[in-house]
C-alpha cells in the first residue's frame, strides 16, 4: 500500500488530501469550532472580522462553527449511507449471480421495480409520508442507491461465476456464502471500491439536495445544503455567505473523484 502510494499521480495525492482535511475535520469539530452548534452569537449576516472569521449566518450563528459541525454531520451521514446501501446491494447482487434462476428474476424485478421511479421523486415520497429524521433518511437513501450497487455486483459476479476456480469450488461441496465470501468478493472489490467513491459522492450531492428542499438533516443540525437553503436571501442584498457551503460541497466532491479515477485507472488494468 505503501509503495502505491508513493507512486500515485498528483491528481490522486491531492484528492487524498482534500478527502484527509474534511475527514479531520469531522472528526475533531468540538475541539476545532470556536462556538457551539447552535449558538447565536452575532447580529444576521455579519461580514468576516476577528471575531467571524467568514461571518455569520441568517440568525447571528457563527458560519465557520456551522461549517465545521455541517462536514461531520453531512460526511458522517453520507459514508454511513453509502456503506450501507453497498453491504445491500452487493450481497444481493452476489447471491442473484450465483443462485441464478427464480432468485435472480425475482431480486432484479424487484430493483427494476424500484428504479422505475426518478430517485428524487421516491425519496421525497417516503421522506414526505415517513419523516425525515436520521434514520429514515439513511434508510431511504440506501435502499434507492443499493440498486445502482446490485446491478454492478450482479454484472461483475457473474462474470466471474463462470470462471473455473469458482467451478471447482463447487465440486468440492463448497456452500453458497463460501463462495462468495472467498472466491466472488475478493475478484469483485478493485470495481467496487472505485464505484463506492462515486456513489459516496452522489449520496453526499442527493443528500445536500434533499437538505436544500427541506427534507434532509434538520435544524438546527448544521448541514451544508440546509445552509445553503438558510441563507439564500443573502444573495439578494449582494451577501455571498451561501456560496460557502456550496463551495465546500463541491471541493469535497472534487477529491473524491480524483481518488476515484485513480482507482479506476488502477483496476482498468492499464497500469499494468
Amino acid at each position: 500500500m505503501l509503495k502505491l502510494l508513493k507512486h500515485s499521480p498528483l491528481s490522486a495525492r491531492i484528492g487524498m488530501a482534500i478527502v484527509l482535511f474534511n475527514i479531520l475535520i469531522a472528526l475533531f469539530a468540538p475541539m476545532i469550532a470556536p462556538y457551539g452548534e447552535t449558538t447565536v452569537v452575532g447580529d444576521v449576516w455579519e461580514g468576516s472580522s476577528a471575531q467571524f472569521y467568514i461571518g455569520t449566518d441568517h440568525l447571528g450563528r457563527d458560519l465557520l462553527t456551522r461549517m465545521i459541525y455541517g462536514a461531520r454531520n453531512t460526511i458522517a451521514l453520507a459514508f454511513l449511507t453509502t456503506a450501507l446501501s453497498f453491504i445491500l446491494g452487493s450481497f444481493s447482487g452476489f447471491i442473484a449471480a450465483a443462485k441464478g434462476g427464480w432468485t435472480d428474476q425475482i431480486l432484479s424485478r424487484a430493483v427494476d421495480i424500484i428504479m422505475a421511479f426518478p430517485t428524487l421523486i421516491f425519496a421525497l415520497m417516503i421522506l414526505s409520508v415517513m419523516g425525515s429524521s436520521v434514520p429514515t433518511l439513511i434508510f431511504t437513501i440506501a435502499i434507492l442507491d443499493s440498486t445502482r450497487v446490485y446491478r454492478l455486483s450482479r454484472a461483475v459476479a457473474m462474470d466471474i461465476e463462470v470462471m473455473e476456480f469458482v467451478e471447482a469450488a463447487r465440486l468440492r461441496g463448497e456452500g453458497l456464502w463460501w463462495i462468495i465470501r472467498h472466491e466472488i468478493l475478493p475478484n469483485a472489490l478493485p470495481p467496487l471500491i472505485a464505484e463506492f467513491g462515486l456513489r459516496f459522492c452522489f449520496v453526499f450531492l442527493f443528500i445536500a439536495s434533499l437538505s436544500f428542499l427541506g427534507l434532509g438533516i434538520q435544524p438546527p443540525l448544521a448541514d451544508w445544503g440546509g445552509m445553503v437553503r438558510e441563507n439564500a436571501g443573502a444573495i439578494t442584498f449582494g451577501i455571498f455567505i451561501p456560496l460557502i457551503p456550496a463551495g465546500a460541497i463541491a471541493f469535497l466532491t472534487v477529491g473524491v473523484n480524483l481518488i476515484v479515477d485513480w482507482f479506476l485507472y488502477l483496476s482498468s488494468g492499464l497500469k499494468d
